[in-house]
């Protein structure tokens, strides 16, 4: 049977830490790597995990690169805090690992969502997928600051069951997330974005919204598939904005 390490970045995963790590307790190691967080989460995860490591935040791919490259073993799943396995999904995975001969070099999993209370239906986040079960020597994460993406070199398998996603414990710090990513993403745009217009300001925002409410059916998840709508929409608008004020800043 193929060895793995379970990989958990952290930044204050306080509520969170416990659970994760024992939704992944069948894994040979369960390293986690902390942004030096302020609210116990490293202590806590030294008690339980087989390794804890501390690295300042940079962005996202380069966190998870670095974890990577400090796994023990050559099989990666990778959890983020507030995502579980679930048993169906344990046993899965395991028996992708018990095979002699593995066919993909990653496996792409799903994920349940859930926000505000409930499950979320729709909203774009119903067929919400992330790989996250790789070969270590295969694959490595872009250097993008925010929706990193692993890039595979091979071919990528699907697993049948899915993550539980408990998305953001309250509306203040989906919000507060929001708008880090918007800063991160300005970052990102700078290059591969011209001249600011309104187009930007007004229709992509507009859209953001139309296409998470409307086109992808928001609507049908009640205020909870409103306000991902809504907040969506902003994130685009605060992302120009802070692309706006980071190019004033270095003119």
């Amino acid at each position: 049977m193929h060895k793995l390490t379970a990989i958990i970045p952290t930044k204050n995963e306080i509520n969170n830490i416990e659970a994760v790590i024992a939704s992944v307790n069948f894994a040979d190691e369960i390293l986690v790597i902390d942004s030096f967080s302020e609210d116990g989460t490293f202590e806590k995860a030294k008690t339980i995990a087989t390794k804890v490591i501390q690295r300042k935040f940079d962005f996202y791919g380069a966190q998870k690169n670095h974890a990577i490259s400090k796994a023990e073993h050559q099989w990666i799943l990778l959890v983020d805090a507030d995502e579980r396995v679930t048993p169906e999904l344990k046993t899965e995975i395991l028996s992708v690992l018990n095979n002699n001969k593995i066919d993909h070099n990653a496996f792409s999993i799903k994920r349940i969502n859930h926000f505000m209370g409930q499950r979320v239906n729709y909203s774009g986040w119903r067929n919400d997928s992330v790989i996250r079960l790789f070969k270590k020597e295969a694959c490595k994460y872009d250097n993008r600051h925010v929706h990193e993406s692993l890039q595979v070199n091979g071919t990528i398998g699907k697993l049948e069951h899915k993550f539980l996603h408990y998305s953001y414990r309250s509306f203040d710090l989906y919000m507060e997330k929001m708008n880090h990513y918007a800063t991160l993403q300005a970052k990102d745009y700078d290059k591969k974005t011209g001249a600011l217009t309104p187009y930007h300001f007004i229709i992509k925002p507009f859209w953001g919204f139309v296409k998470h409410y409307i086109i992808q059916s928001g609507f049908r998840d009640g205020i909870v598939g409103l306000t991902i709508g809504y907040v969506q929409g902003y994130v685009v608008f605060m992302r120009y904005v802070k692309l706006w004020l980071l190019r004033k800043n270095r003119d």
